[in-house]
Parts: C-alpha cells; structure tokens; sequence
C-alpha cells in the first residue's frame, strides 16, 4: 500500500516536473493587448476585417496593421472599447450595408432552363452560369442568407434577398460569397459616387441620365405613396429636382422601354411631382453626412455644377466653400431663363436646400479681385475646384477677371490681339487645340518675344495640313500630335510646368512629358475643370520648403461621355457650357467625387467597366405582354392667364393622383427584365 502511493506519488511529480520543463522550453508569449482586444471583439469570425477570423484581426489591430473600428461586426461600442485597450482615439465610421442588385426572382424572369440540383447558387451556376438569360442575375437559391453570420439576410417571396437594415453589420460575407456578384456593400458615400457598370443590373433610362439618377426606384418610391423618399433617391446623384422637373431635356424619356409599346413614362414630371410636394410640404429633405473630416475645399463658381459640387462634398464628410462673384447664386439658372419656366422662389428653395446642409457661400467674390487660387491655398484649403462655366457665362459677366494662374482662352487673345490690345504673355506658351486660330495665336506669341511656342492635338500628324505643319515648324512653333495635358503645376500666382502625355499603343507605356510652360491658351469655349491642390516639394535639407505655395492640378475622372480618358477637354465631353443643366449636374457630382478620393487617398479614376455612351449594353428590342396606355399629360394654364401674367409658371404639376396613374406605367425595368402588365410565367428558352 505504502510502496503504491510513494510509486505513484512519484510518477506525479515526475510529471509535473516534465509539464513545468516543457512549459519553460515551448512557451509562447502572448501580448496581453492582444488577448485584450480579442475578448473585446464579438468573436463571430466574419472576415468582414479582411482577416481570417477575429483573432487574426486582434493580432494586427495591436500591431498596427488593421485600425480599431476595422471589426465591422461589432459596430462603435466595439471599436470604442479596442481604442480603450490600446489608449488611442478613434473617428466615426460611415457604416456599410448589404444592398441586393437584381431586380426579378426567377419565377418573373425569362429562363433557359429549369434548375432541379444542388440547392446552392455556387453549384448553379457552374450549368451555363445559372438558370436566367440575364447572366448578372440572383439565382435565388438563399446561399447569401444561409451565409450571413446576423442573421440580416432572409429570401423574400419574389425570390430575392431581403436585408433587414437593424441586423446588418456590413461584414461583408454576402457579397464574398455571391458568385453572380449582385448583392454587394454600400454606403451613403458610396451611393454618391457610384457610377453603373457593365456588372450591374441597370434600365435603359438610369444608364441615359447624365445625373445617373435611380429613375425606377423613385418612381416606385412615387407609386407607393412616398414622394418624400423618391425626393431621397433622386438626390442621392442630384441637388436640384425642382429645376430638373421643370428644364430638364429628359434624355432617359428617349430610351424607355415603354416606348416600344406607345408613350414613355413622364420620367421628368414624375420627379418634378415629388419635388414640388417636397416644397409645399415645407420639409427639408437631406440625404445622409459622412462622418466629419476636418478637411476643407472651396468650390469657385456658385452656378449649378459648382452647387451640386459643393453640396456633395459637404455629404461626404468635408467642408465647402462657394466663392461666386456676382450678388446670386445660381448661375445661367438666375439669368438666363424666364420667369414662366423657373421661378425664382423655385429656384431659392433649391439653393437654399443646399446651405441648409452647411455649405457655405461668399458673393461677390470675383476670382483675381477678391480672392486667387492661391490665397485659397494659403487659407488651409485642401483642394480648390473651378466651375466657371463657358462661353455662355463669360459672355453674361462681361466683367468677370479670370485669374486662374497662366491660363487664357485662345478666343480672348485673339479678340485682344485684333482689337490692338497685348494680353499678358509668358516666355514659354502652350496652346490646346483651337485648328487654323490656334496657328494664328502662335504667331502672334512669336511676335511678342515668346521663346517657346508649343501646340498640344489630340489629332495625329496625318489629320493636319502638311504645308501648314512645315510652314509653322520653320518659323519656330512646335507641335505634340496624338498628346492631352494632364497636368499643371506652379508657384505662387505662376504656371510654371505642364505635364503631357502621348497614349502609346496597348502593351507599352504612355509617353510622359513635363515641360517648363508659364501661359496656356485652351481652344476650348471654356476653362478647363480643374482641382487644384498642393504640391510637396522638399527642401534640401530634406522636409517641406516653408515660404511658398506650390500647387499642381488634378483633373476629374472621365465621364460616361468620354471618348477618351486622359487629360482636360477630352473629347466627348463639354467644351463650353453644359447644353443642358442635367449634365451640368453630372459633371459637379463626379468633381466632388474626384475631390473626394484624393482627400481619402484614392486613385482619380472611373470605375472598371463603367458604362460609356458608347458602350452596347445588354437589352430587349421588343417588349410583351404590356397593356397600352396612355401618358398622363402635364396641366399647364389656360391661355387668358398667360397674358394676364406673363411671369406665371405656365406648367403646374401633376396632382397626387394623376402622379400615381402615371407611374404605374412605369415597367421597372432591370437588364433585360421588366415588368409585365398582365401577368405571366417565366419563360424557358
């Protein structure tokens, strides 16, 4: 007995010997932050963080490779208890959500066959990539709601995913395993910025409207009896549905579908309802902020593109400024339309639509007098935006001073050349296409005592007259065939250097230039859209040189109307002003967004696969079975009123219930779906 328990005795403490020994040899040092930060996270593993499960995140949070609000999961408490354990502070989040992007289930889309397997739509897809014709849409199999960690996910009876915005966390893992990529995360910035690609189920009016409004969601908005939350969408991609409603040149009428079976949808007096009701109803209708950023930008010009500008801007967390030189807002809004077609109060509630959100606005603040992109700069703005408009806008402020640094439109210099006048000219001139005047202008350059004279064309050597070429190549002038500038830079109050680059072939590098330059005349009925912003350059000893402003531009990335990508003026897009405020709109949405991303440290770029004027699109040249009916016509006053009041409005809206019958015409379409008026089964093809 006694034997027994001193053996076993033994045997313990030889163990514990050896558990103490191997404790020593193999231990692990655990960082008691990190052991800290991962009993702080939820522990759901969702990868929405970018690493593999929240232990993985935890290790990097505390060494610095993932911030203290990167568990999407856990949401502010969480991230306000990891900064805690790691005593630093965190800024707010814009939170993201899951946002499903097909528009009809498979039992109200056409079908190429019907699916009888795996019930998982990764395992669908492998037979000819799913069931539907339209080969970007839902298999809705339920593989996303099934993977969703929350629980935020559920099939609706239409066969699409609903997301229930209360238990959404953004995580991600709905859009990491959709093979068909349709529902995907957003947020309110995001939904600003966004542009349709080639990827998304979009309808023929959205792709149309320079704005890239949402046209079938606000007009169901309407339908449902919500014209405040089709007002939300609508200014989501656009400022003014007031003005749109009543001007607007309605491009998206053209390409609706429901015209190859009679009459569009009133898309425009559809908007211009909800908007009105907005106005009588006296609420302000604003889309969400971003989480404040502390950063600043001034917008120069307070017509519409430099407004819509500012105002996104401001709901992408930053702060805007409007520099206008003449006593108004609004631009060629205020003063080149009547009062039967914009009134004036119409257009003060839209403006002051924007202030509400907390855009600021300074009045006669004529660039070159009161202000210079330079004193901008100089007050901490960040970036500076130019949206003066074009030839139309010069021509109604004759006295407007243009100060943008070293730049001239070449019509202004020829005009003052033949009047007998020397505009100011630098030593080394660059001139942006402008044909046979721009040959005249280089002339004259010479003349001056210019030492250099460049003329930069988007067209080849083989496009231009030959004897005119050599003529003007003997007399000095340089030419740079097939090249865009895309760049300048200066100092202070002076242009010092552009850069310009010659597309190369695909498959070999773009063919960069950076030339001293100090004046540029642009051919172009306007001055080009451009961000400035601030250059670092370094001093020898090797920080920031203190003393001097130096800046450089950026150029918006291309609309869906270029032809081309690089460089200001790109063709296809506008080279005076906007032929219609819808695409003045556009041009200031895509301005903020190009600011937007190089404050946050993103490439100036479009989206992959954006969707061009030019680009074929997957579509339907016949549409059945639709009921034919007819469009509901848009009120206007009788004539007697019109000449007693000339300035009455002569349209005045639609009512509640003619809006209602008229967007129930509207077919909600997607891709290639739409909606039938009398019912049907889906289609095996």
């Amino acid at each position: 007995m006694i034997i027994g328990l001193l053996v076993l005795g033994g045997l313990g403490a030889l163990c514990g010997f050896g558990l103490a020994l191997a404790a020593k040899v193999f231990y692990v040092y655990v960082d008691p932050k990190i052991e800290a930060v991962t009993e702080a996270l939820p522990g759901a593993n969702c990868g929405g963080c970018g690493f593999a499960g929240c232990g993985a995140n935890a290790e990097a949070i505390v060494k610095g490779k993932s911030s203290a609000s990167s568990c999407v999961a856990g949401g502010p408490d969480v991230a306000a208890a990891i900064a805690a354990v790691l005593g630093v502070s965190i800024g707010a989040r814009e939170p993201d959500f899951a946002r499903p992007g097909c528009t009809y289930g498979v039992q109200d889309a056409d079908l190429k066959f019907l699916y009888d397997g795996v019930w998982d739509c990764r395992a669908a897809v492998l037979l000819g990539g799913g069931s539907k014709v339209c080969p970007i849409g839902c298999v809705g199999l339920g593989t996303c709601a099934r993977a969703c960690p929350f629980d935020a996910l559920s099939m609706g009876s239409d066969n699409l995913p609903v997301v229930d915005l209360a238990k959404c966390t953004g995580c991600g893992t709905c859009e990491r395993i959709c093979p068909k990529n349709i529902i995907t995360l957003t947020s309110n910035s995001r939904r600003i910025g966004r542009e349709y690609t080639l990827d998304q189920c979009t309808a023929p009016c959205q792709r149309s409207c320079p704005a890239g409004i949402e046209i079938p969601v606000y007009i169901r908005k309407i339908r449902e009896g919500d014209p405040l939350g089709a007002v939300e969408v609508i200014k989501e991609t656009n400022p003014f549905p007031l003005v749109c409603g009543r001007i607007c040149v309605h491009p998206c009428e053209y390409e609706c579908r429901r015209s190859l079976v009679d009459e569009p949808v009133a898309i425009n007096y559809l908007k211009r309802y909800a908007a009105d009701y907005e106005m009588k109803s006296g609420k302000r209708v604003q889309i969400p902020r971003a989480p404040e950023t502390g950063k600043r930008v001034a917008v120069i010009g307070g017509g519409a593109e430099g407004l819509t500008s500012a105002y996104f801007i401001n709901r992408l967390g930053h702060d805007a400024v409007v520099y206008e030189g003449s006593p108004r807002l609004g631009g060629l809004l205020r003063t080149g339309l009547a009062e039967n077609r914009l009134p004036q109060d119409v257009l003060d509630w839209e403006i002051n639509g924007i202030l509400d959100a907390g855009v600021q606005a300074k009045t006669n603040q004529k660039l070159g007098k009161e202000f210079t992109v330079e004193s901008l700069l100089e007050e901490g703005f960040q970036a500076v935006f130019v949206a003066t408009g074009g030839w139309d806008t010069q021509m109604s402020e004759r006295e407007r001073e243009q100060a943008l640094p070293g730049v001239q439109l070449l019509l202004d210099f020829i005009l003052k050349q033949r009047a007998g006048k020397k505009p100011g000219l630098g030593k080394h001139v660059m001139i942006l296409g402008g044909g046979r005047a721009a040959l005249e202008a280089a002339r004259e350059c010479i003349k001056e005592g210019a030492k250099s004279v460049r003329i930069v064309m988007r067209k080849s050597r083989d496009q231009a007259a030959e004897e005119e070429l050599a003529e003007a190549e003997q007399e000095g002038i340089r030419f740079h065939f097939q090249s865009a500038l895309t760049m300048m830079m200066g100092e202070g109050s002076a242009l010092t250097e552009v850069e310009v680059v010659r597309p190369s072939p695909e498959g070999t590098e773009e063919q960069t230039k950076t030339i001293p330059v100090d004046t540029l005349l642009t051919g172009a009925g306007r001055f080009p859209e451009l961000i400035y912003v601030p250059r670092k350059v370094e001093s020898e000893e090797g920080g920031p040189e203190q003393g001097v402003i130096r800046w450089e531009t950026l150029t918006p990335y291309p609309s869906p109307f270029a032809v081309e990508d690089i460089g200001i003026f790109r063709p296809g897009e506008a080279t005076s002003d906007y032929k219609a405020v819808v695409e003045a709109i556009g041009a200031g949405r895509r301005a903020a967004n190009s600011v937007h991303k190089f404050l946050t440290g993103i490439p100036v770029e479009a989206p992959v696969r954006m969707i061009r004027k030019t680009t074929e699109v997957l579509t339907v040249r016949e549409i059945e079975p639709v009921t034919p009916s007819r469009r509901v016509e848009m009120p206007e006053i009788s004539e007697e009123r019109r000449v007693a009041d000339p300035n009455a409005e002569i349209a005045t809206g639609y009512s509640q219930e003619q809006a209602l019958e008229e967007s129930k015409r509207c077919l909600q379409c997607g891709l290639i779906c739409y909606r039938r008026m009398e019912g049907r089964q889906a289609q095996v093809q």
